[in-house]
């Protein structure tokens, strides 16, 4: 009961610095349609779309531990709110995909955070192609049918090597201005069309590095994608290094919309927040409980 009510406190409090400060919300029970059909025919999200894929980093020392770096990454989406529902098997021709491209710097034993890039979202309507030598791994065929720019922030912890911690939550921004999403894809709860309006990506996902990616997904991912050049894509067998190296990632796309954010002021999800600083009480409640033990 205790803890229960050291959690309520701490949603409190993040709802009141919400409230005084620009953030912005989380959309819930949006509606998709994977195959673009409109707003009648398409699937509630109750909260997000499953995301997982693979990416490849590649790390600049910039000083003593900091460093800079770019990541090239490939998504396969293939359902909403893990709810079993395959958008190829009950949207046949929805086969969805991403690709991703950004940038940022970091410090190593520390954290990272991203500096920019771009998220592209495809409609495939053939079946089976996503992880194959089709296009970028079969990643980008299809029909382009959102584009989001990723905004500075967000980002995760690294260990010393510069590697993702273990398991460790990264976090993405991104934003779709006005026209960046196709019509017929996204809506509100009550039909109106997503296209027409600008919104927000937040992505949520767990990586963890791979230690023996596939030849095919170092030559399509790393030599192709990320115009890499060294081993595994010049005839010598490929091996991750503290400066190369993938991850792999599976997590949470959500949608949002800005709540007067002023130009330059990065918006943080108001959910993000709340479950924060939730973890931040449930931590105080339970070193208390155990020092009373």
């Amino acid at each position: 009961m205790k803890l229960l009510k050291k959690l309520t406190a701490a949603a409190a409090v993040a709802m009141s610095m919400a409230g005084g400060a620009n953030a912005a919300t989380v959309l819930n029970n949006w509606v998709f349609n994977p195959t673009g059909g409109g707003f009648a025919s398409g699937q509630e999200v109750n909260e997000y779309l499953d995301i997982n894929g693979n990416s490849f980093i590649q790390i600049n020392p910039t000083g003593a531990t900091s460093f800079s770096f770019t990541e090239h990454g490939v998504f396969n989406i293939a359902q909403a709110d893990s709810n079993g529902r395959l958008f190829p098997i009950n949207f046949p021709g929805g086969n969805i995909t991403a690709t991703f491209e950004a940038t940022g710097t970091g410090n190593l034993g520390g954290t990272f955070t991203f500096g920019g890039g771009t998220i592209r979202m495809y409609q495939n309507p053939t079946n089976g192609q996503y992880a194959t030598a089709a296009g970028t791994y079969g990643a980008d065929l299809g029909n382009q049918i959102a584009e989001f720019s990723v905004l500075a922030g967000g980002g995760g912890q690294v260990d010393a090597s510069g590697s993702p911690t273990n398991n460790g939550q990264i976090t993405v921004l991104a934003q779709a201005s006005n026209g960046s999403l196709d019509a017929g894809y996204f809506f509100r709860e009550n039909g109106t069309d997503l296209s027409t309006e600008s919104i927000l990506a937040f992505a949520f996902t767990n990586a963890n590095t791979v230690g023996d990616p596939e030849d095919l997904l170092v030559d399509e991912v790393a030599c192709d994608f990320a115009g890499f050049t060294g081993n595994g894509c010049n005839g010598q067998a490929y091996a991750n290094t503290p400066r190369n190296f993938f991850v792999s990632n599976n997590g949470q796309l959500k949608l949002g919309e800005e709540d007067e954010v002023p130009p330059g002021e990065v918006p943080e999800p108001g959910s993000l927040a709340l479950f924060g600083i939730a973890l931040l009480g449930a931590g105080v409640a339970c070193r208390k409980r155990g020092k009373q033990s």
